[in-house]
């Protein structure tokens, strides 16, 4: 599994082939669009020069990389010599099925197809695929060429030997993989967003301030990033998402998205992507600026 393709050049995708160029792997980068490629290679040279200057890499490596990635906008004719396909396209389960349809009849029998989904049923996306022994979830955190765990999600059909060479494949990217069940939100988001979705609620219900919820919670907790900056970080529409996921999946009324979210999502407030969530980052998000429109 030398050579992998990665779907979608967003956040995750550009994150996910820079991991995996880096570390010696051919990646084929595909989105339908070319100025999303065109963002993606030039987010991934500016992340791997500030590493370089940080001295965390050698500066030929900088160029190594970039070599081993190639850009294309169509899966067709692309990914029949690759071993490993990761799907980091948008929240959206249609889309999804789409792809790992498209996927199924432009890769090799035995080529394993992931996801990078963070909440959607890898039985689900398995069942689109006339080898669902072959699905898997990959599920990596962001920023991707930081963060160290990725969530590896088995779905009913996923065969044990598909599972040890994802696990050993992310452990090539010097990551640490950790081997999850197909249920709701996997364990990642099953766990987070209940809490940042309580967070929102005791703001919406008046019990503390942005500033006070996510203060108590990084100093008393020693969480790095308190629950509503790291909402805006994630996007609220991408919590809000996941939350209907859980509320869908398991039909518990606690998993029910706090009216504020909603409401926030609908105005577009979206987080640092739209400038604007719980955090106002018209400065660039060099200081955090309290939003103050919540009722």
């Amino acid at each position: 599994m030398d050579k992998v393709g990665v779907i979608g050049a967003g956040t995750m995708g550009n994150g996910i082939a820079h991991v995996f160029a880096m570390k010696g792997f051919e990646v084929k980068l595909i989105d339908v669009s070319d100025k999303a490629l065109e963002k993606a290679m030039a987010t991934i040279e500016k992340n791997l020069g500030r590493m370089a200057e940080k001295g965390k890499i050698e500066k030929d490596v900088v160029s190594k990389t970039l070599a081993n990635i190639s850009t294309h906008q169509s899966v067709e004719s692309v990914l029949q010599d690759v071993g490993l396909v990761i799907e980091a396209a948008t929240e959206n389960i249609d889309l999804k099925l789409k792809i790992f349809e498209s996927l199924d009849q432009n890769t090799s029998p035995d080529c394993i197809l992931a996801t990078n989904t963070s909440s959607i049923s890898i039985t689900r996306i398995a069942a689109a695929t006339s080898h669902p022994q072959n699905v898997i979830g990959m599920h990596f955190m962001n920023p991707v060429p930081i963060m160290k765990l990725v969530e590896i999600i088995n779905g009913y059909s996923t065969s044990p030997e598909v599972t040890q060479k994802v696990i050993k494949v992310a452990e090539k990217l010097g990551k640490n993989a950790v081997e999850v069940n197909d249920y709701p939100g996997f364990i990642a988001n099953r766990i987070l967003m209940p809490m940042i979705n309580e967070a929102i609620f005791s703001l919406y219900e008046g019990v503390a301030e942005v500033e006070a919820i996510d203060q108590i919670m990084k100093l008393g907790m020693a969480h790095p990033m308190g629950p509503l900056q790291l909402a805006d970080f994630i996007g609220l529409d991408v919590c809000l998402a996941i939350l209907k996921v859980l509320h869908d999946g398991f039909g518990q009324p606690k998993y029910s998205p706090c009216p504020l979210l909603v409401n926030m999502v609908t105005a577009g407030k979206l987080g640092r992507k739209t400038g604007e969530g719980f955090y106002d980052y018209s400065n660039g998000g060099k200081d955090l600026i309290v939003s103050k429109n919540f009722r």
